[in-house]
């Protein structure tokens, strides 16, 4: 056994895989959704190929790591532009728990069951149910809970208007306005365009971001950087 070669190549290829993580980015660390995991596990297996058979050269295990570096960096690329492509590659969030009852059609869909919402409710911080008015399945596996507030109960009737699935709501995307979105809040084009000019913003394409909470709420982040 060549134990210095062995040594050796785990070193070099300890190495290469460090970079090659982070040049994808620190999204890769955070959250594993199904491309990113693939990516993973293919750069792990070429790299124990490598490690183990010395008669290999370094090339064998290094191009196809570069490879999948420069088809995971194209990916996100093109991803950060076409939202149809983002969401095929990392999916919808599910809706577990709406307006305080169980969504027990997404929970079969996405076969997740009880257990499952208890375990990650309890990482939450809650134990009963009936403090949950939405619970959020994410893209990666975890649960994004909104409590129930009793001081919405008291909300004006035009703010309760805003409460809707998946808290805040996105209104705008990379620029682009999300009319589904507006309609889950029984509102249109027309006012959306009136109460983001009380902001001072005349043009939905100087947008980037724009989101809504349950108190009507917007959050607006510029184009220009310009807020």
């Amino acid at each position: 056994m060549d134990v210095w070669g062995i040594i050796i190549r785990t070193i070099l290829i300890y190495v290469v895989v460090i970079i090659v993580m982070r040049i994808m980015g620190k999204r890769e660390i955070g959250k594993l959704s199904v491309i990113d995991l693939v990516v993973s596990i293919m750069i792990a297996e070429i790299a124990v190929i490598v490690i183990e058979d010395t008669s290999r050269p370094m090339l064998d295990g290094i191009l196809p790591m570069v490879i999948l570096l420069l088809i995971q960096i194209i990916t996100a690329m093109i991803s950060l532009k076409n939202e149809k492509l983002r969401k095929w590659l990392d999916g919808v969030p599910s809706i577990i728990i709406k307006n305080g009852k169980l969504n027990r059609e997404e929970m079969k869909k996405q076969r997740y069951n009880l257990d499952d919402l208890l375990l990650q409710l309890r990482h939450n911080n809650i134990s009963d149910l009936k403090d949950v008015e939405f619970a959020i399945l994410e893209t990666n596996g975890n649960l994004s809970v909104v409590e129930k507030n009793e001081k919405n109960n008291s909300m004006p009737n035009e703010l309760t208007n805003f409460r809707y699935e998946g808290l805040p709501l996105p209104l705008i995307l990379d620029g682009k306005v999300q009319d589904d979105h507006l309609e889950k809040i029984n509102k249109t084009r027309f006012w959306f365009k009136n109460q983001l000019q009380e902001h001072g913003v005349y043009d939905f394409k100087d947008v980037f971001f724009c989101s809504i909470n349950h108190r009507g709420e917007l959050y607006i982040d510029l184009k220009d950087k310009k807020n």
